[in-house]
């Protein structure tokens, strides 16, 4: 069977864990890396790939990881799209994904194209959890507890912010889904923590949840890629009620991400042309191996 040729678009935490899912799946090749810089520097576990800085200069790509901050995907999923190129990310921002959905599905079935848009843990596998659950119990009330744990998204946000050299974001939970952000802030010379926390917590990011802002001398020093989330349902099926479900995990954030990107380039491949959310995928189409073997194994 034809090998799945992915590029992975971007190299941070979330490209380099996305790569990793890539080499330990059977049924995809490397096509490249993507970077910036291209070459420049080249990290010694991409010996053996070739990193360019424009994914035009790669061949015979099926489909590209986007690896990017959130607030980029848009931009790369414009340019790859028209190129009959497929698109997957983790664009987190709930409140605009079906905006960002609406402006890819047009694009994508212009130039034949398919974007898995959200694909990452949340929003992404905990969305199909949810609507399972909500599908068991369909009257009722569900909690997303996030923590305690790093998010990515909302670190890079912090960092982006002016007077921030690093910054760490920490989400605590406080139950039934609300939440307290934790940020750590190394600051430019000059900067002072009383602008950097004003920019912070008027970022749309920020702005929903009770947020604090702290001054440290390393972020590197209170990093940890752990997080975790906790999602209750407590609802009504038919006319019964009190019926209470539960799923929780404990995770590397990063490498949880970097394995949904991966399974969902592989699911790109089956879908018509257009713009999807994960609960919009059959989930066997994010498995490997054929599907009479899936159905075996798990029904």
């Amino acid at each position: 069977m034809k090998k799945i040729r992915a590029a992975v678009v971007g190299y941070g935490n979330i490209g380099r864990y996305a790569l990793e899912a890539l080499e330990a799946a059977d049924d995809f090749e490397v096509a490249g890396i993507v970077r910036r810089q291209g070459a420049e520097n080249k990290p010694l576990e991409l010996t053996n790939y070739k990193v360019v800085k424009d994914i035009t200069e790669l061949k015979d790509v099926d489909v590209a990881i986007l690896a990017t901050p959130t607030r980029s995907c848009f931009e790369y999923a414009k340019q790859i799209i028209p190129l009959g190129i497929n698109t997957v990310d983790s664009f987190d921002i709930h409140t605009e994904i079906l905006d960002y959905r609406a402006k890819l599905m047009p694009l994508c079935k212009q130039h034949n194209a398919v974007s898995v848009i959200s694909a990452g843990w949340d929003p992404g596998s905990d969305s199909i959890v949810r609507a399972l659950m909500e599908t068991l119990a369909p009257k009722g009330l569900s909690y997303t507890n996030f923590g305690p744990g790093m998010s990515m998204g909302h670190s890079v946000c912090a960092r982006s912010k002016d007077g921030v050299k690093n910054a760490l974001s920490v989400t605590i939970p406080l139950g039934e889904g609300i939440h307290r952000r934790m940020v750590y802030v190394e600051l430019e010379d000059g900067a002072t923590l009383e602008q950097v926390t004003k920019e912070i917590k008027a970022d749309p990011y920020f702005s929903h949840d009770e947020t604090h802002v702290m001054a440290v001398e390393s972020v590197d020093a209170v990093r940890d890629m752990g997080h975790g989330v906790n999602l209750v349902r407590k609802g009504v099926s038919g006319t019964t009620p009190n019926q209470r479900m539960e799923f929780s995990m404990s995770i590397n954030n990063p490498a949880l991400t970097g394995q949904v990107l991966v399974n969902v380039a592989r699911a790109s491949m089956h879908l018509q042309p257009g713009c999807y959310t994960m609960i919009e995928i059959p989930v066997i189409d994010m498995l490997p191996g054929d599907r009479e073997s899936n159905i075996q194994h798990l029904v």
